[in-house]
């Protein structure tokens, strides 16, 4: 059964021109693209997004960084969409990344590494509940 998943274009890969090439790796991995927005969002809404991480160090730079230019979000969906999407974007510091992955590809640093995706199925309904009403997801 097909599963959803959530994940963003971050502003580095917006900002760099990249977001063509990373939606195309998306939908060459076999993922239906349900809904998605380009938008800049407020330093607000990015400390909602990421609240489960308001006590790491590396939270207000996290989020300075989100709000910093438009990103790209979107709500994806195949058969074990949350593993294989993560499996695409490798590792998060790019220099771990295996060859091939959306990090590999384009991303330039730990925080400036191109891609979000959910990490489970309770995360991925939090996150695109966050950014899309429900009928955006047609």
């Amino acid at each position: 059964m097909a599963q959803r998943t959530f994940s963003i274009v971050k502003p580095d890969a917006v900002r760099k021109g990249y977001t063509g090439a990373v939606l195309a790796e998306i939908e060459k991995a076999g993922f239906k693209i349900v809904s998605i927005k380009k938008q800049s969002i407020s330093k607000p809404q990015a400390e909602g997004f990421y609240h489960v991480h308001n006590e790491r160090p590396f939270f207000a730079d996290l989020c300075s960084f989100m709000s910093s230019g438009p990103l790209v979000l979107m709500v994806l969906e195949k058969d074990n969409a949350i593993a294989d999407l993560r499996k695409l974007m490798g590792a998060t510091n790019p220099a771990n990344a295996e060859e091939g992955t959306i990090r590999k590809k384009f991303a330039g640093s730990i925080q400036e590494n191109a891609i979000h995706g959910s990490d489970a199925e309770d995360t991925a309904a939090f996150e695109i509940g966050y950014w899309f009403a429900g009928h955006e997801l047609v």
